[in-house]
């Protein structure tokens, strides 16, 4: 079960999920039958939920958004996206452990 505090990402609300954020975004693309991106998932929705207020964190779902995976070039899953002020500051590929997300997002604070 998702975060509450996880947006799920399409195309349609992208722009203004990345334009209207103060602090950095997250953006974990993945997909349902990806095993390591199942076993990101309940990571993410740790720091969605410690980041309240600080900082955007959202799912992308590869299947359904493949032009948002084609517009950032991703090639394996899961990937993170770290986005500040609407561009792309940090890219995360597999499974990563907690502390270093945090630590990234950190620095954009």
């Amino acid at each position: 079960m998702a975060s509450a505090n996880v947006l799920q990402v399409t195309e349609a609300t992208f722009q203004k999920v990345i334009q209207d954020s103060t602090g950095p975004v997250l953006l974990d693309f993945w997909a349902e039958w990806c095993g390591p991106c199942k076993m990101l998932g309940p990571t993410i929705d740790e720091i969605a939920n410690e980041f309240v207020g600080k900082a955007v964190i959202g799912k992308v779902d590869l299947d359904s958004e493949q032009s948002l995976a084609a517009k950032f070039s991703i090639s394996s899953i899961p990937t993170l996206l770290i986005f500040k002020q609407g561009q792309v500051v940090k890219q995360l590929v597999g499974v990563r452990p907690k502390k270093e997300i945090v630590e990234e997002l950190k620095k954009l604070l």
